[in-house]
């Protein structure tokens, strides 16, 4: 399994050179609701198996949660399904609001 830890992202997206990730936001709506990081998509986890059809299998895909634990198991089922080019964000949002933006708020 791929893992990207949130400096490691932050210096991606910075990076005009690379083509962005899609990062997929896996929490619950009142989660996203709370504290969400510009230009994610949101996929609440318990419905992603029924859409799957709406991401590319091929396409670099960073998966996050709150810290870290739904978006290693998502990882994992995603890569099952035979997609090529997914990461998982340790420490989620949480650690990106501690490490990167104190200004993303932690619930």
């Amino acid at each position: 399994m791929k893992q990207l830890s949130v400096e490691e992202l932050r210096q991606w997206l910075q990076d005009d050179s690379k083509k962005k990730p899609l990062i997929l936001d896996i929490r619950e709506v009142w989660e996203y609701q709370k504290s969400h990081l510009p230009d994610t998509q949101l996929m609440p986890m318990r419905t992603v198996p029924a859409r799957l059809f709406e991401l590319d299998k091929y396409r670099e895909i960073v998966i996050m949660c709150h810290h870290g634990v739904r978006s290693r198991m998502m990882t994992m089922f995603l890569e099952q399904q035979g997609f090529t080019a997914v990461y998982n964000l340790i420490g989620g949002i949480d650690a990106w609001s501690k490490e990167i933006d104190p200004s993303v708020p932690l619930y």
